[in-house]
């Protein structure tokens, strides 16, 4: 999942999965599959390296076990593209003059002799032994970062809902594409590079589903999807289902993972996700880590949701508006991880980075930012925007509402 997150809109809790009772998501095969991803074993799935490969093999032969037709380059899993990694040692772009390598995306499909397909997707990549810039550890070099829920966990998700869908005794109204992506942590480059060269019409797809980071349900068992504005039918269809899941939903098509490929070829699009939390882009996303419960509902309902769509003819496309076209831009950070799944006012701080302005200054986790400076924030937006209004150097406050406390800190950007 790239750094960037959603703004999010509106919340709608509602309530159990509807789903075919003829099939069941087993947690103990989702838990075998995350165990096996995330393991030291295969280093943290860099991106064209020989253990990103052992992933993909293992994605493969999962495919191929279920019975899925491979889908890839001819009479393969394997869909291969090249892509230029960035040798510069400070993490700028990469350039003709660097090394041309080679990855692959996993492709696996349901053929029902319909119309009509339906894509599901995740990227089963990660970010190695931490050398490509985006770990957000102190010192990451040489580290393995297992990345059990980013993204291992949406990977397994793929598999089982696969193995769903292939054994359900039903045969739906579409096709199914099961693809699992590379390069998403360096650009969203596997996605990228199905989308121009598919091995289907993309004009025959109806809509398609993402899940990146789906294994840390918390308690409140509150979960985002996004995508809902891409097309008229997804609204409807989510207030429909019955699950305890709260689900926070968010209209845009274009966010930080591989659903944007799609959404820019005017695909409608959804994107489950379990939010942020300390652990992101750290070697210490790790197995133990990881709600398989959770999953497993994510999982039944995202089932029950597709099986209503799955009823309807091909889904129109809604162009959304961006949430990365009207954010401010800031030079400055505090050093929290927000609560994306937080449904009240202000910001839910998530974790606090040690070092940072907001450790220095005394914000501590499960703190609920209110106001910055003379602004009140009231949302994620408030939030961002009154960070855009300070540079390094300059002083302010803080206000937070710690438990039915509030307490006004002073903080200094540095």
């Amino acid at each position: 999942m790239k750094h960037w997150m959603l703004l999010l809109a509106l919340f709608l809790g509602v309530s159990a999965p509807l789903f075919s009772q003829k099939g069941e998501i087993s947690v103990a095969k989702l838990r075998k599959h995350v165990t096996y991803l995330a393991s030291d074993k295969l280093k943290g799935r860099g991106t064209g390296t020989p253990e990103e490969r052992k992933a993909a093999e293992y994605i493969a032969k999962q495919f191929r076990q279920i019975g899925l037709s491979p889908k890839g380059d001819p009479g393969t899993y394997f869909h291969t593209f090249t892509f230029r990694k960035s040798s510069d040692p400070h993490g700028g772009m990469a350039t003709a003059n660097d090394p041309l390598m080679k990855a692959q995306n996993v492709v696996g499909y349901l053929d029902n002799g319909a119309a009509n397909t339906i894509v599901i997707g995740a990227h089963y990549d990660h970010l190695g032994l931490g050398h490509d810039h985006n770990s957000l550890d102190a010192n990451p070099e040489g580290k393995i970062h297992n990345g059990a829920d980013d993204n291992a966990s949406g990977t397994a998700g793929v598999i089982e809902l696969a193995r769903y869908f292939a054994k359900n005794g039903v045969k739906e109204q579409h096709n199914f594409l099961f693809l699992c992506f590379s390069g998403e942590e360096l650009g969203l480059y596997g996605s990228k590079k199905y989308t121009e060269t598919p091995t289907i019409d993309l004009t025959k797809v109806s809509f398609m589903v993402n899940m990146d980071m789906i294994g840390r349900l918390n308690a409140e068992k509150r979960i985002v999807v996004g995508g809902v504005g891409t097309a008229p039918d997804f609204v409807p269809s989510i207030q429909a289902l019955k699950t305890d899941l709260g689900i926070k939903l968010d209209s845009a098509g274009i966010g930080p993972s591989d659903h944007t490929s799609f959404y820019l070829k005017n695909i409608p699009v959804l994107f489950f996700f379990t939010g942020q939390h300390s652990d992101y882009h750290k070697p210490t996303d790790d197995v133990e880590k990881v709600n398989f419960e959770g999953v497993q509902q994510i999982l039944s309902t995202a089932a029950g949701l597709i099986e209503t769509l799955d009823q309807k003819p091909k889904l129109t496309f809604q162009e959304t508006k961006s949430n990365e076209e009207d954010t401010p831009r800031f030079k400055v950070t505090l050093g929290i991880m927000p609560d994306y799944t937080w449904d009240g006012e202000g910001v839910h701080v998530d974790g606090v980075t040690d070092g940072k302005p907001a450790s220095k200054a005394g914000v501590l986790k499960n703190d609920v930012i209110i106001g910055l400076g003379d602004l009140s924030v009231k949302t994620m937006r408030d939030y961002m925007k009154g960070l855009s209004m300070f540079n390094k150097g300059d002083s302010t406050t803080v206000k937070v509402k710690r438990g039915a406390a509030e307490m006004v800190l002073p903080i200094t950007f540095f």
